[in-house]
């Protein structure tokens, strides 16, 4: 799903900070230490023969997890039933558009505002190339993809402390920060300060290519010049006839940018996933949860709170409310049971497990996120400072501020993701009211664009620890607690399996909701073979 926080070290500050000081390696091994950045196992689609006369599976949830399963049970032909809480079908998988309306808990409503075919994605808002599983029902559902922009080099590195609070184009920062590096390791290289380190034939082929990596000059050196302004900008951009001469632009010192600590938004595209290609759906993530619940149909029971899930030696049974009719309560059965319902709601529902998943379903906590969509008259950040999809990044609590990736030079209103805040700033925004966390975010925002306060039209703003279905955004594993329960959560209870991205070593992506979902209809189709479907 970056984060910033204040007092206390968020996870993505800690990954933040380990690839800035030790590199993308470490960084990459330190997540996937804690099951945060990990290539998908995804191989192709799944293959479930042999299914027993009239077997039947429930599953808790029309997440992605959920209805992957329903999915391909279906297919291999199992009787499939599935209870939502929402009335819509995805789970996280979500935009909101104009004429939606999202009520959290503690009775806050709010009515989305913004124009027809503008939307902002309260959840997921990216796919990386590499989540094969996730890309592969989008082309089967005939979901259409375009191009998310990750890094733009046109785009805002911001910092409150530095340059006077004025933002920093991404090109400069990088272009200045590489182009000093390089001319020192240059410097050294050629005083033969790394001759331990590099050998003779290799000295004037680093030096080559340091020239070339950091813009240098002839003599070795950065500053203002054709090649260096061709990374950062120029003065005075080239032109035609007689006004047509560049002038080169001044570097910024390389005591000034290891100063504003911009430097540490250059990696932002840098982690594997986050490279280039970067997909999201035409018209909104939500429309692969829209998908999935126009080839399920009926197989979804929409507006179902399940309340409490006990099996015995014959099947499953999930009592539920509906949430259309309060003080209705129905019954569906299975055979077997996939439970999909995010860890701090199951939590709450009576299940009669084994004390080995009970402890691991109680031993993961969610973490704290906020994303705010606010929408604007007229699209200023393409007309008047020429930002064209991406991310500027900034220290203020809202850590970054996402431009759409799509529409480009549409009239009219456009929307963008103010804010995106983790940790202790997510909690904090947690506590305001909808409307006090948009206010509290334009004012932030105007730090970076101006433009804000007579620009400003509507907008919407979601707490993910406010949400009635997930009680947080995502699951966060401690190295110790994955060590020590993540099997327990993932092995097969009786006739209750678990799955989601929570069951995962792909925390927070929908990748690894089908991975997961995948791997635990594997094994329940392989004891329902052994058990011919039903005891």
């Amino acid at each position: 799903m970056s984060g910033a926080g204040s007092g206390s070290m968020s996870r993505r500050e800690l990954f933040r900070m380990i690839g800035a000081t030790a590199g993308g390696a470490a960084m990459f091994q330190a997540m996937s230490s804690l099951g945060f950045n990990a290539e998908s196992p995804y191989n192709g689609p799944i293959e479930l023969q042999g299914t027993p006369k009239g077997a039947s599976v429930l599953i808790l949830g029309a997440g992605i997890a959920g209805m992957t399963a329903a999915y391909e049970l279906r297919n291999a032909g199992y009787k499939v039933q599935v209870l939502e809480y929402n009335n819509r079908a995805g789970g996280r998988n979500w935009s909101l558009r104009g004429g939606d309306s999202y009520t959290e808990l503690g009775g806050f409503t709010q009515k989305c505002e913004f124009d027809k075919d503008l939307y902002i994605n309260p959840g997921p808002w990216r796919i990386p190339y590499h989540h094969r599983g996730l890309l592969s029902y989008c082309k089967r559902l005939g979901v259409p993809l375009e191009a998310f922009v990750q890094v733009n080099y046109n785009a805002y590195l911001h910092s409150s402390q530095a340059f006077g609070g004025k933002p920093q184009r991404y090109r400069e920062i990088k272009a200045d920060y590489q182009g000093h590096v390089a001319e020192l390791l240059a410097k050294a290289t050629r005083q033969n300060a790394l001759d331990d380190s590099v050998s003779k034939e290799d000295r004037e082929k680093l030096l080559e290519s340091l020239r070339g990596w950091g813009a240098l000059d002839r003599d070795f050196s950065y500053g203002p010049s054709e090649a260096s302004s061709d990374r950062r900008g120029y003065e005075k951009e080239p032109g035609g006839g007689l006004s047509a001469r560049p002038i080169p632009s001044k570097p910024i010192g390389l005591s000034d940018v290891l100063d504003s600590g911009l430097w540490q938004g250059i990696p932002n595209g840098d982690t594997f996933d986050m490279q280039t290609a970067l997909f999201q759906p035409v018209g909104g993530m939500g429309r692969i949860g829209e998908a999935f619940g126009r080839e399920l149909g009926p197989l979804i029971r929409y507006s179902a709170k399940v309340i409490d899930i006990h099996q015995d030696q014959h099947g499953v049974t999930a009592t539920y409310e509906d949430r259309l009719a309060p003080g209705t309560t129905l019954k569906a059965s299975a055979d077997w049971c996939l439970c999909t319902i995010p860890l701090p709601v199951l939590a709450q529902i009576p299940m009669n497990v084994g004390p080995a998943l009970s402890a691991a379903i109680s031993s993961v906590p969610y973490a704290s996120a906020i994303k705010v969509g606010l929408q604007f008259k007229r699209r200023f950040w393409e007309e008047d400072d020429h930002i064209y999809g991406g991310i500027s990044y900034t220290d203020l609590p809202i850590t970054n501020i996402g431009y759409p990736n799509t529409g480009y030079h549409s009239s009219g209103k456009g929307v963008l993701l103010g804010a995106y805040i983790w940790g202790l700033n997510a909690m904090e925004f947690t506590a305001m009211t909808p409307q006090q966390r948009v206010q509290k975010v334009l004012e932030y925002g105007s730090q970076i664009h101006p433009q804000y306060p007579k620009e400003f039209d509507n907008g919407v703003a979601v707490a993910w620890h406010r949400s009635p279905f997930t009680m947080g955004c995502y699951g966060m594993w401690s190295a110790d607690a994955r060590a020590k329960h993540y099997d327990d959560l993932c092995r097969i209870d009786g006739r209750i399996a678990l799955a989601g991205e929570h069951a995962s070593f792909l925390g927070g992506w929908q990748e690894g909701a089908v991975t997961s979902s995948l791997d635990a209809i594997g094994r329940l189709h392989q004891l329902a073979l052994a058990q011919g479907g039903k005891a």
